[in-house]
């Protein structure tokens, strides 16, 4: 059996062109359904899982479907495995330590810049919230070291900065633990 340790995603402007790409992204490979779902500012969101061929397959069909409608798109190869629980909200942390915080325009350009984090240095991701009560922004966090923390939001910063996406980039060296409830 392949490794589905693939991920890509879809950001569209339109709901029902976001039906539309779910059912040819899901239709043009073997891909797993992650998440397709409505997101904040009347977006779409398409988010699957795969093996590296199966997904760019799926996410070049996405694309082409979606045409005018696609906002931002990617495909991230080998992504690291603390991705997916921090994107289901599964992520369970006792203490915070530094705390990391990118923030981006887009759901996609998020991830890419989530998994840069995870790949940079020792971190911790927490959470990684996609676009629903954000006003269509997306946001991820990290706790670790304060150099490893420092390292990964500069790495996750770049990554969203080359589509000119980033909001914010912080680092608290140490936060109150206070903060840890009000996250989750």
């Amino acid at each position: 059996m392949a490794v589905r340790n693939s991920l890509g995603l879809v950001e569209l402007s339109s709901i029902g062109a976001g039906f539309l790409v779910t059912d040819t992204m899901l239709k043009a490979a073997d891909v797993e359904l992650l998440l397709a779902r409505t997101i904040c500012s009347g977006k779409y969101m398409v988010l699957v899982r795969g093996d590296v061929a199966a997904v760019e397959s799926a996410v070049s069909a996405g694309k082409t479907c979606g045409d005018f409608s696609v906002i931002d798109t990617f495909l991230i190869p080998n992504v690291h495995e603390d991705v997916f629980p921090a994107i289901s909200g599964l992520t369970k942390v006792q203490h915070l330590e530094a705390l990391g915080i990118i923030e981006s325009f887009s759901v996609a350009s998020l991830i890419e810049g989530a998994d840069a984090m995870a790949k940079t240095a020792n971190i911790r991701l927490i959470e990684v919230r996609l676009a629903m009560a954000l006003g269509g922004k997306a946001f991820a966090t990290c706790t670790g070291s304060v150099a490893a923390v420092n390292s990964a939001v500069e790495a996750g910063a770049r990554a969203i900065g080359k589509k000119g996406m980033l909001v914010n980039k912080i680092v608290i060296p140490q936060p109150r633990q206070e903060l840890l409830s009000e996250m989750l």
